[in-house]
Protein backbone atom coordinates (compact mmCIF):
# COMPACT_ATOMS: atom_id res chain seq x y z
CA UNK A 1 0.00 0.00 0.00
CA UNK A 2 3.04 2.25 0.29
CA UNK A 3 3.16 2.62 -3.49
CA UNK A 4 -0.42 3.97 -3.44
CA UNK A 5 0.62 6.47 -0.78
CA UNK A 6 3.64 7.50 -2.85
CA UNK A 7 1.39 8.06 -5.86
CA UNK A 8 -1.02 10.07 -3.68
CA UNK A 9 1.91 12.23 -2.61
CA UNK A 10 2.95 12.82 -6.21
CA UNK A 11 -0.56 13.98 -7.05
CA UNK A 12 -0.40 16.24 -3.99
CA UNK A 13 2.67 17.88 -5.50
CA UNK A 14 0.77 18.27 -8.77
CA UNK A 15 -2.19 20.04 -7.21
CA UNK A 16 -0.01 22.24 -5.02
CA UNK A 17 2.01 23.36 -8.04
CA UNK A 18 -1.25 23.70 -9.96
CA UNK A 19 -2.40 26.30 -7.45
CA UNK A 20 0.36 28.59 -8.68
CA UNK A 21 -0.49 28.02 -12.33
CA UNK A 22 -4.23 28.47 -11.75
CA UNK A 23 -3.61 32.04 -10.54
CA UNK A 24 -6.19 31.90 -7.76
CA UNK A 25 -8.47 29.63 -9.80
CA UNK A 26 -8.85 32.32 -12.47
CA UNK A 27 -7.35 30.26 -15.31
CA UNK A 28 -9.76 27.50 -16.36
CA UNK A 29 -7.29 24.91 -17.71
CA UNK A 30 -4.88 24.93 -14.78
CA UNK A 31 -7.81 25.14 -12.36
CA UNK A 32 -9.43 21.99 -13.77
CA UNK A 33 -6.09 20.15 -13.78
CA UNK A 34 -5.46 21.22 -10.18
CA UNK A 35 -8.87 20.03 -9.01
CA UNK A 36 -8.46 16.69 -10.81
CA UNK A 37 -5.03 16.17 -9.22
CA UNK A 38 -6.51 17.09 -5.83
CA UNK A 39 -9.33 14.57 -6.22
CA UNK A 40 -6.97 11.80 -7.34
CA UNK A 41 -4.61 12.54 -4.46
CA UNK A 42 -7.45 12.33 -1.93
CA UNK A 43 -8.85 9.10 -3.38
CA UNK A 44 -5.41 7.48 -3.32
CA UNK A 45 -4.76 8.69 0.24
CA UNK A 46 -8.13 7.28 1.31
CA UNK A 47 -7.22 3.96 -0.29
CA UNK A 48 -3.81 3.91 1.40
CA UNK A 49 -5.26 4.47 4.88
CA UNK A 50 -7.39 1.36 4.57
CA UNK A 51 -4.18 -0.58 5.27
CA UNK A 52 -1.76 1.97 6.74
CA UNK A 53 -2.06 3.84 10.05
CA UNK A 54 -3.71 7.23 9.41
CA UNK A 55 -1.10 9.20 11.36
CA UNK A 56 1.78 7.65 9.46
CA UNK A 57 0.08 7.82 6.08
CA UNK A 58 -0.98 11.44 6.48
CA UNK A 59 2.44 12.55 7.68
CA UNK A 60 4.18 10.75 4.82
CA UNK A 61 1.67 12.13 2.29
CA UNK A 62 2.15 15.71 3.45
CA UNK A 63 5.91 15.19 3.64
CA UNK A 64 6.08 13.99 0.05
CA UNK A 65 4.00 16.99 -0.97
CA UNK A 66 6.14 19.42 1.00
CA UNK A 67 9.44 18.09 -0.34
CA UNK A 68 8.24 17.93 -3.93
CA UNK A 69 6.54 21.31 -3.85
CA UNK A 70 9.50 23.03 -2.20
CA UNK A 71 11.86 21.48 -4.74
CA UNK A 72 9.71 22.42 -7.72
CA UNK A 73 9.26 25.91 -6.28
CA UNK A 74 13.00 26.38 -6.72
CA UNK A 75 13.05 24.83 -10.19
CA UNK A 76 9.88 26.33 -11.65
CA UNK A 77 9.29 29.56 -9.76
CA UNK A 78 12.80 30.77 -8.96
CA UNK A 79 12.34 30.44 -5.20
CA UNK A 80 15.57 30.73 -3.19
CA UNK A 81 17.77 27.63 -3.15
CA UNK A 82 19.65 28.18 0.07
CA UNK A 83 21.63 25.68 2.08
CA UNK A 84 19.27 26.19 5.01
CA UNK A 85 16.18 25.41 2.90
CA UNK A 86 17.86 22.32 1.48
CA UNK A 87 18.79 21.19 4.99
CA UNK A 88 15.26 21.57 6.28
CA UNK A 89 13.82 19.77 3.27
CA UNK A 90 16.36 17.04 4.01
CA UNK A 91 14.99 16.79 7.54
CA UNK A 92 11.51 16.23 6.11
CA UNK A 93 12.92 13.43 3.93
CA UNK A 94 14.51 11.84 7.00
CA UNK A 95 11.13 12.03 8.73
CA UNK A 96 9.36 10.41 5.79
CA UNK A 97 11.86 7.57 5.64
CA UNK A 98 11.70 7.14 9.41
CA UNK A 99 7.92 6.96 9.40
CA UNK A 100 8.03 4.42 6.58
CA UNK A 101 10.51 2.26 8.48
CA UNK A 102 8.60 2.56 11.75
CA UNK A 103 5.13 2.43 10.19
CA UNK A 104 4.59 -1.29 10.30
CA UNK A 105 2.62 -2.77 7.44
Amino acid sequence: MWYVLLLAGLFEIAWAIGLQYSDGFTKPGPTVATLIALAISMVLLARAVTELPIGTAYAVWTGIGAVGTATLGVVLFDEPATLARAGFVGLIVVGIVGLHLAGGH
